[in-house]
C-alpha cells in the first residue's frame, strides 16, 4: 500500500476524503521522527501546526507555578495531536505537548490547513468530525473524573489503552489519574497488574 493509499484509508475511516485531497494535505505536512522526551508544542507558545502521530506516545500536560506536572491526556496512533484553544484563539498554549516514546508524526500546517478546509467540502466535514471527536474525549475524560473512583478510571485507562503499563511510565499513569505512584501500585496490586 503506498503512502496515499495508507493515508485515504485512515481519514476516510472518519470521513470520505479522495486521493486529490489526500495528496493536497501531504503537500502542506511533513513527516517527522521526534525522540522521546523532547517538546512538539512547549509552554507558552503560540502554535501554528496540527500533528497527526503514526508512532509512538505523545502526552500533554499542564504544570503549576511550583512545577508540579498534571497530565491532561495521552495520544497513540493513529491520532490527531494538538493544543485546539490555543490554535483557534492563536494565543499561547497553556499545554505542553511531549513524546514519550521515539514517535514518527505528520507535521500540518493549521493555517494552510484551514484553507484547504474552504476549498473542499470533504475536508471540512472531516475537520468537523475530528473536532467532535476531540470533544467527546473531553467530555467523558471530565465525567470519569468527576464520576468515577481511582480505581476505576485506571480500569477504565487499562481498557482504552490495554498495554498501558508498557508504554506509559507509573508516575505519568498516576498524574494523569489524579493519584500518587503509591496509591497507583495498590490499585494495581489488587487488580492483578503487578
Amino acid at each position: 500500500m503506498n503512502q496515499i493509499d495508507y493515508h485515504a484509508n485512515f481519514l476516510n475511516s472518519i470521513s470520505d476524503i479522495s486521493e486529490d485531497i489526500v495528496e493536497e494535505l501531504l503537500k502542506i505536512s511533513d513527516l517527522k521522527t521526534v525522540k522521546a522526551g523532547n517538546q512538539i508544542v512547549k509552554l507558552g507558545e503560540i502554535p501554528s501546526k496540527v500533528y497527526m502521530l503514526v508512532s509512538g506516545v505523545v502526552r500533554c500536560y499542564i504544570s503549576t507555578e511550583s512545577g508540579k506536572e498534571f497530565n491532561k491526556s495521552f495520544y497513540l496512533p493513529i491520532t490527531f495531536v494538538a493544543p485546539l484553544t490555543a490554535l483557534i484563539n492563536q494565543c499561547p498554549s497553556i499545554f505542553v505537548f511531549e513524546t514519550l516514546l521515539d514517535c514518527e508524526l505528520y507535521e500540518v500546517d493549521y493555517k494552510k490547513f484551514m484553507e484547504l478546509c474552504k476549498k473542499y467540502d470533504d475536508l471540512n466535514t472531516l475537520y468537523t468530525k475530528i473536532i467532535e471527536t476531540v470533544y467527546i474525549t473531553y467530555e467523558k475524560r471530565l465525567v470519569d473524573l468527576i464520576s468515577l473512583d481511582a480505581k476505576d478510571r485506571y480500569l477504565e485507562l487499562r481498557n482504552e489503552i490495554p498495554n498501558v503499563e508498557t508504554l506509559i511510565p507509573q508516575y505519568h499513569i498516576a498524574s494523569y489519574l489524579g493519584i500518587t505512584p503509591v496509591q497507583l501500585s495498590r490499585i494495581r496490586k489488587k487488580n492483578g497488574s503487578c
